[in-house]
């Protein structure tokens, strides 16, 4: 039976929101209510979960919210992929333990969100790793084409890095920390919920899409959600969103609250001015060149798959573009492997991804309809001074250089389109053309200490101007770190737990 009051309500059972529901309960007494609109599996021995979700391989498409780029990309829809499911992204994504530079941490507490500089998020960093049982891996479990990548990285120049995750590293290549065992993909579902799910007094819910937050006087009291067909409210002595970096500023828009101009269109009455809601969206922008692979290659591929686990992607080489200042601002890492339609075709590729993206997006409501997806624009490259751009040209010349050294160059044919990335001009056509993502969105709803400059929390997740609510997932980065995002979005969690706790 799902309880009418709560003392702390979490809204999304996604990355952030199971390890925030699992800490609050290992350390508080309170009534927890966490609330997921995936289904819920249960705990991993219980032996519901689907194979797709666990299978640390390949990335599944089974459970997910659906999200495009809609009309902002003329001539082609981008899937923004999301998962909905209970564990979230940290089910369905590619397992990379990644957490970036002490810049990027340093960088948030200096613009004024004390208690998130490096020196501080460390330790719990760490945490964050020994929960989710972060390993490296084998010398063994490396498939051929990822080894050919790392040696011509090597081979290149980079260094070999001792530690991917020495966040003071500058340019090196490595095999990435991985948040998998023995083939599992393992969530955050797994790593803090199933410890605590038969703790008296937190209830999981699935299935349960969040309409809004109740607010009076001023407070956030609790939500509504759809439950079943059936609208439910819930009563909480404290509310916290979890929803992600698309979730949480459309329920914070259906409330009422954020940019009146952005609300009122919808019949909405503005309950809370707060103008930086669904702004400063970001994500990692990223172009992948593709190569043709020799029949060599394939079949020392399917060779290596006869008798071992193979994940797509292993390799990130950490990399300065021209436009780089203190330390590595581009990631290129690899995938390769059979295409997953169960025909015989291989793929081998290799991706830029910026990691310090000027550009910003913004996500609106298309609907007041929860169900409905919000309009996600994210803008990638349009920043005035043309430094996204640049720093992916840089990028697609590294592979360039990376594809010709001869531990790839034996196994690999000219790119697909190698008429075109000769030449720099061509080439930035060709990029605006084709850049994607890189499965990071964030910063949509950014902490800082000033919501006349698009500060949607403060630096302790507190909604500005309302008390009692939170919000706690990547939508809270004021900026992305140089990393993917899996760990990061953890760290919020933890981060938020160390103070709600």
């Amino acid at each position: 039976m799902m309880p009418a009051h709560v003392d702390t309500l979490i809204l999304g059972g996604g990355t952030a929101g199971c390890a925030l529901a699992g800490l609050i309960a290992e350390r508080s007494s309170d009534t927890i209510l966490l609330l997921e609109a995936g289904p819920d599996y249960g705990s991993l021995h219980e032996g519901h979960w689907p194979r797709e979700l666990l299978d640390a391989r390949r990335i599944p498409v089974s459970h997910d919210w659906g999200y495009d780029s809609g009309p902002f990309l003329p001539g082609r829809r981008v899937a923004y992929e999301r998962a909905r499911v209970i564990g979230g992204c940290s089910a369905h994504n590619g397992c990379s333990a990644v957490w970036g530079t002490h810049w990027d941490y340093d960088g948030w507490a200096a613009a004024g969100n004390a208690g998130w500089s490096a020196g501080e998020v460390l330790p719990l960093l760490q945490a964050v790793d020994r929960r989710l049982k972060v390993r490296r891996y084998e010398a063994e479990e490396i498939p051929p084409y990822q080894r050919a990548v790392h040696d011509a990285a090597r081979a290149a120049g980079f260094a070999a890095s001792a530690d991917m995750n020495d966040m003071a590293e500058d340019e090196a290549v490595a095999y990435c920390p991985v948040n998998n065992q023995r083939g599992i993909r393992w969530n955050t579902a797994f790593a803090y919920l199933d410890p605590v799910r038969n703790r008296r007094g937190l209830t999981i819910r699935g299935s349960a899409l969040i309409n809004r937050l109740l607010l009076e006087r001023g407070r956030v009291a609790g939500a509504e959600a759809i439950i079943d067909g059936t609208l439910h409210e819930v009563r909480a002595r404290r509310t916290v969103l979890a929803a992600g970096a698309y979730g949480s500023p459309a329920i914070l828009l259906r409330s009422g609250i954020g940019d009146p101009r952005l609300i009122e269109p919808h019949g909405l009455r503005v309950a809370h001015a707060l103008p930086g809601v669904g702004r400063n969206l970001q994500d990692h922008p990223a172009v992948a060149v593709a190569f043709p692979g020799s029949r060599e290659l394939e079949a020392a591929s399917a060779a290596f798959e006869r008798s071992h686990w193979t994940p797509e992607e292993l390799v990130i080489v950490k990399a300065r573009s021209r436009q780089a200042r203190e330390s590595f601002d581009l990631h290129l890492f690899s995938e390769g492997g059979r295409v997953a339609d169960g025909s015989d075709a291989w793929r081998w590729q290799i991706y830029a991804a910026g990691l310090l993206p000027r550009s910003r997006g913004q996500l609106r409501l298309a609907s007041v309809d929860p169900a409905a997806a919000p309009l996600i624009e994210h803008r990638h490259l349009s920043d005035a001074e043309g430094h996204d751009l640049a720093v992916l040209a840089d990028g697609v010349e590294l592979i360039r250089q990376l594809a010709s050294q001869t531990p790839l160059a034996r196994w690999l044919g000219a790119p697909f389109d190698a008429a075109i990335l000769g030449d720099r001009r061509a080439r930035e056509g060709w990029i605006r053309a084709r850049v994607v993502h890189y499965w990071h969105p964030a910063g949509s709803c950014a902490m800082g200490s000033d919501p006349a400059a698009g500060a949607v929390v403060d630096a302790r997740g507190k909604i500005h101007g309302l008390e009692d609510g939170y919000v706690a997932d990547a939508s809270i980065m004021p900026a992305l770190p140089r990393a993917n995002t899996n760990i990061p979005t953890v760290l919020v969690a933890e981060r938020i737990a160390s103070w709600l706790t």
